[in-house]
Parts: C-alpha cells; structure tokens; sequence
C-alpha cells in the first residue's frame, strides 16, 4: 500500500503524518485533495486529463466521506490507513483501484492517449485547410476504421456465407439423428417437441458429444443440474448455432448462454426457497399474481413461466420451470391479471413477457390480445420473447394473424440477441415476416462476462441492424451472485459505449446502457445517475445507485457492490484477451 500511495508525494506525506489518527487522516487528505484540485484548476494541461483528474479527485474526495462511510459501514480510507500502517493486508484488486486513483489525481492517468495509443499518429488538423483537410481527416478515420476492423473480425455473424453453410451441414447431421425432414425442421411445434432437456436431453447431448462437441465437463454439470431440479432447455434449432468444428471459440456466448456454471448449480442448490434469487424484488412489485409494476403507465404480465432455451443468467431464475405445458399458469389466473389490467387505466402499455409468451399456441394467444384488443386506455402491447434466436420458426403466418387483431394498438416485439453468431438468415426472415405486418422488433441485450471482449457488442449491433433489429436497451447484468461467472464491472459498459459504439452511426448505437435497481426499474448508466462511494477490501466499487423516480417524487437510492475490475480483466485474460486493450477502464467510474 505504501508504494502505491507514494505515486504522489502530497498524498504520502499527509498519510506519514497522520496514519495512526483517523479523523485527522480524513481531515488533512481533505485539504491535500482540495490543494491538489486548485493548482489542477489553475494549469494550462491537456483539457481531457485535467477533466480525468477533477473527477478522480471528487471520487477520493466520496470515498473518504464519513457520511458515506456511515451509509454502508465502512471505511475505505481506514483500510487505507490500516494497510498503510501494516495491520491489515488487501487484495490485488484493491491496491489496482488505489494505484489507478491516485495516478487519475496525479494528473498522470494518461487517459488523453486513448486506448488506440500509438496505434494512430497525432495529427494537428488545424494546420490543413478545406480539401486538403478533408482527405487528411478522411484518411485518418480510414485508418481508425481498420483498427476497428480488426477486432471485429473476432466475431463473426451467423449471416457470413461461411457460417450459414457450415449450419446447413449441421442442421442436416441433427436431422438425422432425430429422423426429422427439412419441413419438421422447420415447424415450430416440431422445434418444441424436441427441445433438449432433462435426462433425456442429456441423453441426446451425450450420442451427440463427439458430433457437437461438447466437454464432458459441460455434461457433468448438466447431470449435477438436473440431480438438483435446475430446468435447462436447448432447441434443436438452437444446438445448431453450436460450432461443430471449432468448439468454445466463436460459439462461446451461445454455449455460456444454455449450460449453467458450476457456482451457479451449487447455489440454486444449496437455496433454502428459490424465491431468495429474486433479485428485482419481483414479488414485492406484484400487485396482482403474474404481474410486475415498477413504472406509471405499464406493467408485465407472465402467463407461461418457462421458455424452450433457458438463460442461465436469467433474472427470473428463481420462477423458471422446466419448458412444457405444466409452465402455463392457467386461464383463472391469466384472466384475473387481465382485469387488473382492465381496471387500470394508468396502463397505456402491456408487456406480455415470462417466461415466453410465443410458447403459448396461437389460440391461447389468440384468447389473450382478443380481450386486450377491447382496452380503450392500452396503446400499445410489447411481446417479451427470445424464440428469434432459438425458434425463429415461431413467427409464421398463423401467428401474425393472431397479432393483427391488436391492430388498432402498436404491437411491438422484444428480443434478446446476445451475440452476432445467433443473428441467422432465419432471424432475418422471422424479423421480415413481422415487419409485413409493421411490428417493429427491439432488442434487449444482456452485456454479460462471454459477450463484453472489445467490439463483440459492436459487431452484434451492425448484425442486427442488417435484419432489421433495432438496439434498445444493453442491460447491466444482474448482481445476482449465483451470476458470478457472467458478472462485469459497471465500467466496463461505460467504456464500451464511450471507445467502441461511438465509432457507429448514431442509428446503430440506439442502445441505452442500463443498470436495473431492484424493486425500483432502470437506471440509465449513460447520465450522472450513480456515485462510487467507496472501494472494498476486495477491489468492489461500491456505488449509490440513483432511481429513476429522482425529480419527479422523493425516493430512496440503493447500495450496489460492484464486480471488480480486476477481477474482470483475469477472467478476460482467461479467455485469450490482451487486458492491455482494456486499460483505461479503471478511469469510467
């Protein structure tokens, strides 16, 4: 710890001085912060790390907050002062977070250096004027374009020929292992009757092991689930996506996004109810059962409680069953949550999500928007479903008939892609079938650990625009610590958006980065809507999370304990990543 904060001697001095007091540590390295802030504010220095080194110092300045430490009881300064004084020891990931702080305060953060560094030459393009400054600035940017070009060649999309007639090899090797034709194949019902699950998926994956590849690892866990009742579910079309050739590489997220890790497993089953993995307080925001209300004018409703590939980070993991019809809640129940929705005209939006609600038949749909259809106050119904991505065949004809009952309401389609390799001439044509009858489709995007390298949310979003999806929201993964292995850091996703979706187009980057606070709905990350507070002994940032309600009527904020970040970038380096493309990550807060 000493040497760490002896990367600037101001800062050393006032711990020298004043180590074995605590109020007078806080008290001093105030004025020190305070000092250091002025003469910052009087320098002539590169705008953009004098910017770095002010937020730096209002971050020292919260962290050694006796209010804030009285907020979560503890005191990242007295660990401070304690590891400095050789009575404690800290992680790795703790001195990283000090080091990196203090470096920001120091004005010696370099962040104005950009992650491309001496990748790109520094051109003063004020010495170049009209055309010639035009193709100067042009050839520049080509440039920064084949940087870009070269990560996103790590990523390649489903549509690529290459992919799509490696899966048609695949999707025939599949057929005929289930006897099925190119028309089974293609029904949706035949997709759900044979969705890979329990043991008997198990069973499938095993005759299929050497074919798909899969780890007996992967297949142990399986086993480990299913002995512990913890539902997992795989459409044929969806194993299809796997990559038969090279296993773990490209299909890695797709994998990652259907067998549950081995944390995961031992915490479900070890759980005293599953209700306790209810992070979003899904039950306490219920006003009528399979309703959830956090917002003014919408609501959720979840009339099937299971889905035909089941995330493994899903946020309603504690109510997913496994998929069939035992997953359907019931008419009686279905019917009292639509008179809820009836009687309340506050409700000018209804989402119909679960669960998946397109693993409902047509006539159960049918049942449902024919009541809705009749709501004057509803203006538009969103259907919450993954079955783009794992049953494109779902969305036939029949289906968008049912659909076009609601046509005097804006029916909208939510999905959730995770990766380029899952968006398929299949999902374009799904997404094309919807758009005939004009119901646009969003996507959801959970930025989780197996889809946050450099540019793999990039290439995801020029994949879905090419089909015609529009980006809407890229979500936080939940801190649910059964999650672990696909949790992030909060900076992380803020410097995503910042480094790599600003070199899109601005109708390719429409996703609103957003941290969901539990019981209370969406925080969006891209505003001043949090305030780190504090760095635990672990390397966790610990951030006061502002609801979205502030401004309009007095709340209450929520306490979140963040990823850390080194924790991250080991997990990164795991998985093949240079973390040194990642460095300036430790200055988004």
């Amino acid at each position: 710890m000493n040497s760490v904060i002896g990367l600037n001697s101001e800062i050393y001095k006032t711990f020298e001085k004043h180590a074995e007091n605590l109020e007078e540590l806080r008290l001093e390295l105030f004025n020190t912060l305070k000092k250091i802030e002025w003469e910052v504010r009087g320098k002539r220095i590169n705008e953009i790390d004098k910017f770095i080194t002010l937020k730096a110092i209002n971050i020292f300045l919260n962290i050694i907050s006796k209010n804030n430490e009285e907020l979560i009881n503890y005191s990242t300064l007295d660990t401070m002062r304690r590891a400095f004084l050789g009575e404690v020891g800290v992680s790795e990931a703790f001195l990283e977070e000090i080091k990196h702080l203090i470096l920001a305060v120091s004005g010696k953060s370099n962040f104005s250096s950009g992650f491309f560094g001496d990748r790109l030459e520094v051109i003063d393009f004020t010495k170049f004027k009209g055309r010639e400054a035009g193709k100067k600035r042009s050839e520049f940017l080509d440039k920064v374009y084949e940087i870009m070009k070269e990560y996103l060649k790590k990523f390649p999309s489903g549509l690529d020929e290459k992919v799509v007639k490696k899966r048609e090899k695949q999707k025939k090797i599949l057929l005929d292992y289930f006897g099925a034709t190119e028309e089974d194949w293609n029904n949706y019902k035949w997709q759900f009757k044979n969705v890979i699950k329990g043991k008997k998926g198990l069973e499938i994956l095993r005759d299929l092991k050497d074919i798909v590849k899969i780890s007996e690892e992967d297949l142990t866990l399986l086993e480990k689930a299913i002995e512990n009742n913890i539902p997992y579910a795989i459409t044929p079309y969806y194993l299809h996506l796997f990559d038969f050739d090279q296993p773990y590489k490209y299909d890695l997220p797709i994998r990652r996004q259907v067998i549950p890790p081995e944390h995961y497993i031992n915490m479900m089953a070890n759980a005293e109810s599953r209700e306790v993995f209810d992070y979003m307080g899904e039950l306490d925001t219920t006003p009528e059962e399979l309703i959830t209300r956090r917002y003014v004018t919408i609501a959720i409703m979840k009339p099937y409680e299971s889905c035909p590939q089941i995330c493994v980070y899903c946020q309603r993991n504690w109510m997913i069953k496994d998929f069939g019809d035992k997953a359907f809640v019931g008419w009686d129940k279905v019917e009292k949550a639509l008179k809820w929705f009836e009687e309340h005209e506050s409700m000018i939006e209804i989402l119909i999500t679960g669960g998946d609600p397109f693993c409902l038949s047509d006539n159960s749909i049918k049942k449902i928007v024919e009541r809705i259809k009749n709501f004057d106050h509803v203006i538009g119904v969103r259907f919450g479903t993954r079955t783009l991505l794992t049953a494109p065949m779902r969305i036939t004809e029949s289906l968008l008939d049912v659909l076009s009952i609601l046509k005097d309401k804006k029916v909208i389609v939510s999905t959730h892609a995770e990766s380029s390799y899952e968006i398929t001439p299949e999902v374009k044509r799904a997404v094309e079938l919807l758009g005939s009858k004009n119901i646009r489709v969003y996507n959801q995007h959970v930025y989780h650990r197996y889809v946050s390298r450099r540019f793999e949310n990039v290439a995801l979003r020029i994949a879905l625009r090419k089909v015609g999806i529009i980006p809407y929201y890229t979500f936080y993964p939940k801190g649910k610590e059964e999650h672990k292995d696909y949790l992030i850091p909060i900076a992380r996703i803020i410097q995503e958006v910042h480094e790599e979706a600003r070199l899109l187009p601005g109708t390719f980057r429409t996703d609103e980065p957003i941290f969901n606070v539990p019981r209370l709905g969406k925080n969006h990350l891209r505003g001043e809507n949090r305030e780190l507070i504090a760095i635990k002994p672990d390397g966790r940032r610990v951030y006061i999370m502002h609801p979205w309600e502030k401004g309009i009527y007095k709340t209450n904020v929520y306490v979140y304990e963040d990823y850390p970040i080194k924790d991250y970038l080991d997990n990164l380096k795991e998985l093949g990543e240079d973390i040194k493309d990642y460095w300036t990550i430790w200055y988004y807060y």
